[in-house]
């Protein structure tokens, strides 16, 4: 017989190992009833929001997600793909925002946390438990409320619009995002909504190129910076342009420009 000569369609393979749950067992083994997991997506950003998600996995959940990986492994399809299993695979699920206006007032420390209350408040909008223990990525809890110091007169207020305080305990763990289901999920979720919402910004403004680089430092956004100036949507506590690289003279500059992972 001879050979089919169309071409054969292969569905997108997911990189990486799946993450598991071993982590989150261990949190309920050691008392917790609802355990949740949060990411963040556009930290590095010069514009746009800085997007936090939580998901909050059902008591006893033994199995995870199949397919599920760190957002950064998967393709735009397949995060589009996984969020509406993700809120059916766990007990409740939210993202929350910090502003670029919010970034530069509370700093990006406060800012994170600031997002991250927001996303457990959006998590517990539909009458969900809160989460006892909340698992972060990475080394540094930016999510519990920092200690009051004892020269202190009163407590600092929070910043207008934060939700209700949250007192619940914080674990922090390097790579969560590739080997805990709940983190993972967490990035999805959060990975698709900051994205969607610098596409829309993009169509406003469409020279910074928001679309494809999402509001990193990538080249054609420094060279719009340059060229344009800030938009009020970039953090402008922050240095967007980068200095000139001082030549000999008679030398011709060389340009230093180049495109940045997002």
């Amino acid at each position: 017989m001879a050979p089919d000569p169309r071409p054969v369609r292969r569905a997108a393979t997911v990189r990486g190992a799946a993450p598991g749950l071993a982590v989150e067992r261990s949190l309920e083994e050691a008392g917790a009833r609802h355990v949740g997991g949060m990411d963040e997506v556009g930290r590095g950003a010069l514009a746009g929001p800085v997007t936090v998600g939580v998901v909050v996995l059902h008591p006893g959940t033994e199995r995870g997600l199949p397919g599920l990986r760190d957002s950064k492994l998967l393709n735009p399809a397949q995060r589009e793909a996984l969020v509406p299993r993700v809120l059916r695979w766990c007990a409740a699920g939210g993202v929350g925002h910090a502003s670029p206006g919010e970034i530069d007032a509370l700093g990006l420390t406060g800012a994170l946390r600031l997002a991250g209350r927001r996303a457990l408040t959006a998590a517990a909008g539909g009458g969900a438990p809160a989460p006892d223990v909340v698992l972060l990525d990475g080394r540094h809890d930016w999510l519990s409320e920092p200690a009051a110091s004892l020269f202190d007169a009163v407590a600092p207020a929070g910043p207008p619009g934060a939700p209700a305080g949250w007192s619940g305990k914080v674990v922090t763990r390097i790579k969560a995002d590739l080997t805990c289901a709940s983190v993972a999920a967490a990035s999805v979720l959060a990975k698709v909504e900051r994205d969607r919402i610098m596409e829309e910004l993009s169509g406003e403004w469409p020279q910074y190129g928001w679309d494809s680089n999402k509001g990193y430092g990538a080249g054609g956004h420094r060279r719009a910076l340059e060229e344009r100036g800030p938009t009020p949507h970039h953090r402008l506590s922050w240095r967007l342009t980068r200095p000139p690289v001082p030549t000999a003279p008679g030398t011709t500059p060389q340009s230093t420009s180049r495109d940045e992972t997002t």
